[in-house]
């Protein structure tokens, strides 16, 4: 795909296509506003994961709604939707499936394939860094082929396919850190912070009553895959595709030694240009713009890029964060 989409944003196909998924999008976060209070970066962040077709790391401590928002996205989207819960001893059959022995009434053996919960649109995996690394592995083939290898045999995934997965930061204990190259690929990993006084606020009144609001649809499987067409059609300018470039590329490690990133043990490759590049043109689209600006990239930078950068050993003794670096190979853009 040419990082730059050859269409005139001006274009009167383009420009209906954009203020009708506009209007959609539009609907489906009032119908997430009324389940999930405050959170508006994060849901704005999930959104913007599934618009690019991609997998959303969400990491916060307990009773943050993590789960509920994925439960939630899945009925407003229309998607299909499971939930494994991660522990020690969940085997990789738990979650692709397995292929089982039969035998006929006229005696003919024969091994049929009983899918497992990844067969879905939307596979919610509870506390990720809980499941052993043979385990998380399973999903590895599955987020970036968009299909699963059974006894030999491949068993493509319905489309679209999203792993929102979740993790806890607080308990350490039983639990096996995700390795880099599964990590890259997760399209973002989404920080979920407290809610504000506000917003908790009306959390309280509106889930200790006698009912509760339940997510209402807003949209279908299908609208989605357009809109994931949709969103690789939005033009790109030159500013912005040198702002991701330059961006991405400032926050490798510096063989020279100089700056800040000369404490970064390894960092973000193409595969989160690509990302930051989707990202964007989701942001534009929500926010009702034709095209996306520097302001998009510095906005997604963040939730692009931590998870795919590592502090040394040397900048970890200085105190030295993955939010300080990025806050510093933002600055010139600013």
């Amino acid at each position: 795909m040419s990082p730059i989409a050859p269409v005139d944003p001006a274009s009167p196909d383009l420009v209906g296509e954009v203020d009708a998924l506009g209007r959609s999008l539009g609907l489906v976060r009032s119908r997430i506003g009324e389940i999930i209070f405050g959170q508006r970066e994060v849901v704005e962040q999930a959104l913007i994961t599934l618009l690019c077709g991609g997998h959303a790391l969400l990491i916060g401590v307990p009773g943050l709604a993590k789960t509920r928002l994925v439960e939630t996205l899945g009925t407003i989207l229309g998607l299909d939707e499971k939930r494994i819960q991660c522990t020690p001893d969940l085997m990789p059959a738990d979650i692709l499936g397995s292929e089982v022995l039969e035998e006929s009434d006229t005696g003919r053996r024969s091994f049929r394939f009983i899918a497992g919960p990844v067969f879905c649109q939307l596979l919610m995996a509870d506390e990720i860094n809980r499941a052993s690394p043979r385990t998380q592995s399973a999903l590895l083939q599955a987020m970036q082929e968009g299909r699963v290898s059974i006894a030999g045999q491949y068993h493509p995934l319905p489309h679209p396919f999203h792993v929102l997965a979740t993790q806890n930061p607080l308990e350490q204990e039983g639990t096996y850190p995700l390795p880099e190259a599964q990590l890259d690929r997760f399209l973002m990993q989404i920080d979920v912070d407290y809610p504000d006084r506000d917003a908790e606020r009306e959390m309280l009144i509106a889930t200790t009553g006698f009912a509760q609001d339940r997510p209402r649809p807003a949209m279908t499987a299908t609208e989605l895959i357009a809109a994931q067409r949709l969103i690789r059609r939005i033009p790109v300018g030159e500013s912005v595709l040198d702002a991701i470039l330059a961006l991405v590329r400032s926050g490798r490690p510096d063989s020279a030694g100089k700056g800040i990133t000369r404490f970064v043990s390894w960092g973000p490759g193409p595969r989160a240009s690509q990302a930051l590049m989707l990202a964007c043109r989701a942001r534009a689209l929500i926010d009702g713009r034709y095209s996306p600006s520097v302001d998009d990239v510095l906005a997604l930078a963040p939730p692009v890029l931590r998870h795919r950068m590592a502090v040394s050993f040397a900048g970890r003794g200085e105190g030295v964060t993955v939010a300080q670096i990025i806050d510093q190979i933002s600055a010139p853009f600013r």
